[in-house]
């Protein structure tokens, strides 16, 4: 299958544009299947489009978005079309998330679902997904009226990709996505970051969050996965737990810059990646 250039449909907290680079610096030269099991925004996933792949989230409407663009591209893009053929306004874009927030109310994951978390990606405030205690979607309109929605070609090539390769798309926690994993195979790990305070929390985006228990549990998946022989591979904030977590493990420090925080001066800081080979 040729290779075609993609990239991420949405914005994701966490999203790995800018360290795509390091990243693909340190995938391993060979692997058997590829499994990432918090997909996000999937840059990784379509720098590499691996031919036998898992990929699984928790966020069931990002889980559909991938579903949809597999199964019918065209029905996305034409509601998208819709969407985008009025301005956007604080009313317009209010409208569209209650839309939205009914469709995540039914568990109605369909062609028309996929859109309006496209749609609603693009106009909230800094692209941020965040979900209140009943897991509806609660992130403020970002007063831009115009552009575009979508990459229209981007989101057919990601179609043709989906079909096109052995790619399982999986819904639920990250062990049980990983239950197939054999030697050999390649897994990438970007979960939601340790915060690196109290007020840096970013794991809203499913209702139910994600615990300092979840980051032991897969710390305690990572270590069972390399004794089984796959290659592991992590990301993460550069925090003194992960340095316990992971400790005996190749463990790179890298400068980012993050462009989800209200303070532009707290934009800078350090993101680490473990990696078992």
């Amino acid at each position: 299958m040729e290779r075609i250039q993609i990239s991420p449909f949405v914005k994701w907290a966490g999203g790995k544009k800018q360290l795509l680079s390091k990243l693909v610096e340190r995938v391993p030269e060979s692997y058997g299947a590829y499994y990432e099991p918090f997909i996000g925004g999937g840059a990784l996933f379509f720098e590499l489009q691996p031919q036998n792949a898992v990929i699984n989230d928790i966020n069931a409407q990002l889980w559909n978005v991938y579903v949809q663009l597999k199964k019918g591209t065209e029905q996305v893009i034409t509601a998208l079309k819709e969407f985008d053929a009025l301005p956007c306004d604080t009313e317009r874009y209010m409208a569209l998330r209650a839309t939205y927030n009914d469709k995540i109310k039914n568990n109605e994951l369909d062609a028309e679902c996929a859109a309006l978390m496209i749609w609603i990606n693009k106009h909230c405030f800094n692209g941020l997904y965040r979900v209140n205690s009943k897991g509806l979607f609660n992130v403020p309109y970002n007063n831009k009226a115009n552009g575009q929605s979508m990459d229209e070609s981007n989101l057919r090539e990601i179609g043709i990709y989906l079909r096109e390769a052995d790619v399982d798309i999986r819904l639920g926690d990250f062990e049980s996505a990983c239950s197939g994993v054999q030697s050999g195979d390649f897994v990438y790990f970007d979960s939601p970051y340790i915060p690196v305070s109290e007020t840096a929390n970013f794991t809203d985006y499913t209702k139910d969050g994600f615990s300092f228990e979840d980051h032991k549990r897969l710390a305690g998946l990572f270590k069972r996965l390399d004794s089984l022989g796959a290659k592991v591979l992590l990301s993460n904030h550069d925090v003194p737990m992960v340095y316990e977590l992971y400790q005996g493990y190749s463990i790179d420090a890298i400068d980012v810059r993050r462009n989800i925080n209200s303070d532009a001066s707290k934009r800078v800081g350090k993101e680490v990646i473990v990696k078992n080979y």
